[in-house]
């Protein structure tokens, strides 16, 4: 496990049912988030992977800019895919700790956009 002071936010990619459980206050994790025992998250440069390998074919989908330093010790970074460090949320996901939604999209270039906030 390592630390990753520079990096400040994560992303989260969430269904319309995730999502409309976030908006009620919290997001509880997927699936596979309750099956690991974290809610997996990646970073902008990790994200476009991330959906094409865990997300691909699959439509209405939400990319959730989340605000790493709001969680604190919450987050870990570990070693996942390729043996790269991924943050990982070790309970749940509070709405006050998003900073912006959107739905997926992709640019020109076939990577995801990070979603905006107003």
């Amino acid at each position: 496990m390592s630390t990753s002071p520079k990096i400040l936010a994560a992303f989260k990619i969430l269904t319309a049912a995730e999502l409309a459980e976030l908006e009620g206050g919290s997001f509880a994790g997927s699936t596979d988030d309750r099956r690991d025992g974290f809610i997996h998250l990646s970073t902008a440069a990790q994200l476009t992977a991330t959906v094409d390998r865990h997300f691909a074919g699959r439509d209405g989908l939400q990319v959730a800019e989340v605000d790493l330093e709001a969680l604190g010790d919450a987050i870990r970074w570990e070693p996942s895919r390729g043996g790269e460090d991924f943050p990982h949320l070790y309970g749940p996901l509070p709405l006050d700790a998003v900073v912006a939604y959107s739905p997926l999209e992709r640019d020109e270039d076939g990577d995801v956009k990070l979603p905006v906030a107003g």
